[in-house]
């Protein structure tokens, strides 16, 4: 059973080892001290995962890695042990890519709360690898409507969309770009207002100008020229649990491409 309050922290690391030696350890335990941290783009197979990665911030970990070396793979770390580990969401397809953990927690009166880490594909590569990003995106909604039938759910991640305008500075020079397509705007859509699943962040940040990813190219970093593509996306009961004020995307270090985003359920 996982106690509240917890904090939970979803960051793409661009890379495990590389996070680790940039010093993303060294705040996890310091300064976010999260209860749940949710990770993408592990880029590491688990010969790779010292005993120092596999305890980032202090905490126990499972991770699902791709087929393909330095390739995606996620991770999901806990202080408090799960009842049951879910590795992959049951399509070979996109399991051989390693995109997914599901950590399970009882709750009081019988339910659960199932806690996923999940990478999303990215199609800006070549439109082979849109199509795929259709196929999991169909695949994926099936996968949380029946989670959600079976209980809460927060799943944290990369999902490599921005939803609406307010999501990325450049929306206009980004109408027919992968991330920004019209398709993957309205599953976001269809997510939230048809299967009722909550975006936690704009919950509790109506603002403009909070992003999570830049393009390495140029100074998009330092002209906050991003984009909204990390998400907390929850069932209605546990999006209501989100503590007021404490959605907090870290920018002050630079651990890889993308900034954590924090949030308190209390």
């Amino acid at each position: 059973m996982i106690p509240f309050p917890f904090r939970v922290t979803s960051l793409n690391l661009n890379g495990v080892r590389s996070a680790a030696s940039k010093g993303v350890d060294l705040w996890l335990r310091e300064q976010a001290r999260p209860d749940v941290i949710c990770v993408q783009e592990l880029k590491a197979l688990d010969a790779d995962m010292t005993p120092a990665l596999r305890e980032l911030g202090g905490l126990s970990g499972a991770f699902h890695y791709a087929v393909k070396p330095g390739y995606s793979g996620v991770g999901l770390y806990w202080k408090h042990t799960p009842d049951d580990l879910r590795i992959g969401f049951g399509h070979a397809e996109f399991d051989a890519e390693g995109r997914y953990v599901e950590a399970t927690y009882k709750l009081t009166g019988g339910k659960r709360l199932a806690i996923v880490s999940a990478y999303f594909p990215s199609g800006s590569s070549s439109d082979e690898r849109q199509q795929a990003k259709f196929r999991f995106l169909a695949d994926f909604y099936e996968h949380l409507r029946a989670l959600k039938s079976a209980g809460e759910v927060l799943l944290c991640g990369d999902i490599n969309i921005a939803h609406k305008e307010i999501d990325l500075r450049n929306w206009k020079g980004n109408l027919k770009n992968s991330g920004f397509l019209p398709e993957e705007r309205a599953w976001m859509t269809r997510l939230l207002d048809e299967l009722g699943y909550v975006d936690v962040f704009r919950q509790l940040d109506p603002n403009p100008d909070r992003y999570t990813w830049w393009s390495n190219r140029g100074q998009a970093r330092a002209k906050n020229v991003g984009w909204r593509i990390d998400y907390h996306l929850a069932t209605p009961g546990m999006a209501a649990h989100a503590k007021p004020g404490s959605a907090w995307i870290y920018t002050d270090q630079r651990f890889s491409d993308h900034a954590p985003l924090s949030i308190d359920y209390a």
